[in-house]
Formats: C-alpha cells, sequence, structure tokens
C-alpha cells in the first residue's frame, strides 16, 4: 500500500504529528501554525538529538521531516516525497565496506516505500559528485528517519530542492532555500485534509 493511501487511513490530528526542520527560515512556524514545527539546527547529530528529544517530550504518531536538499539528479527541480535513505558520508572502504555501509550496524539502508526518491545524507554541503549516487543530498534526513525507526514511529520526508550539488550550489541554496514552503504547506494541508 502506498504510504501516502496508508497516512489518509490512520487520519492523524496535528497534535499527533511533529515536524522537525533543520532551519526556521525553510519552514517558519506561521506557515503551518495548527502544526507542532521544532528545530534542529545543520547535521546529523544536530538532527539526532532533536528527534529523539521530540519523541520524548511529545510522543508524536507521525515525525515529518522537511528541508532543502541539492539535487544530483539534474532533471529534478520543485518537492519530493523521500522515501529512500542513505548515509552518504559513511565511508569505511579500507575496511571492505561498501560507500553509505556502518560496520556492525543492522541499519544501513532505510527504504519506507518503492515510490519517492532517495536521499543521501552527510554532514558536508555538497557542490560536486559524490561517491554513493542518489537522486538528493542533504544534512539531516538518513538521522531523523533512523531514530523513527528505531523507535517504530511513522515517518515522511519531503525535500524541496534548493540547488544542484555543483559549484554554484552554496550561491542557489542562499537564494531558493527558502521558497519550498508554500509547496511544503500545500502538500501537508492537502494530505491531512486542513
Amino acid at each position: 500500500m502506498p504510504q501516502e493511501a496508508f497516512l489518509h487511513k490512520m487520519k492523524y490530528s496535528t497534535d499527533d504529528i511533529a515536524i522537525i526542520v533543520a532551519l526556521e527560515e525553510e519552514l517558519p512556524e506561521t506557515i503551518l501554525p495548527e502544526f507542532k514545527i521544532f528545530y534542529s539546527g545543520v547535521g546529523k547529530i544536530n538532527a539526532t538529538l532533536k528527534t529523539a528529544e521530540v519523541i520524548y517530550k511529545t510522543n508524536p504518531k507521525l515525525v515529518i521531516n522537511y528541508g532543502s536538499a541539492g539535487a544530483l539528479n539534474k532533471n529534478m527541480s520543485g518537492l519530493h516525497q523521500v522515501t529512500s535513505f542513505y548515509q552518504r558520508d559513511m565511508d569505511v572502504t579500507d575496511l571492505g565496506f561498501m560507500v553509505g555501509e556502518t560496520p556492525l550496524d543492522d541499519i544501513n539502508q532505510i527504504s519506507l516505500d518503492e515510490k519517492g526518491v532517495s536521499c543521501g545524507t552527510g554532514d558536508s554541503f555538497v557542490s560536486s559528485n559524490q561517491a554513493l549516487q542518489t537522486d538528493l543530498v542533504d544534512m539531516e534526513a538518513y538521522a531523523i528517519a533512523k531514530v523513527c525507526l528505531i523507535n517504530k514511529l511513522d515517518f515522511m520526508c519531503f525535500k524541496f530542492i534548493s540547488d544542484n550539488a555543483d559549484a554554484e550550489a552554496g550561491d542557489n541554496w542562499v537564494k531558493n532555500m527558502s521558497l519550498g514552503k508554500i509547496f511544503f504547506r500545500d502538500k501537508i494541508l492537502n494530505l491531512f485534509n486542513k
């Protein structure tokens, strides 16, 4: 069953949903005032800590991650639902592991559904090709997805493409990272019939 069909059947209330975003500039609380929005800060460690805190303090049934992302797939633009998550900066290839594979960890790739796009998460801003090829790159999604998986919570992720993860990525991210908030708002209001 597609994830969106499952979510419609669940009929979450806004009290059941926690939206986690790295930066307030990406999604100010005023855009979705009826939802609980939490800001993690940038990077995997900050995202992990904030997600654990949100779960502990608010006990959500569904966690949604939203934010900006770079596109490695140059044919993509706009807002996308991410359903496959990788840790793009985990590199222990010298010991015989694949890029993105954490040694002795049962959870490496996280897949929610066959539809959607893939995202490689890492603690670096991407402005060139990557060893691990995914559709998108960001700095938080994998960490949030893994915390939700371990805690058996429903999880969704939406990313707005702010740049093409190339030499102009830094300038384009600054110009575009806040543009997706209206697309995300409309998607969430439509999904949850608000």
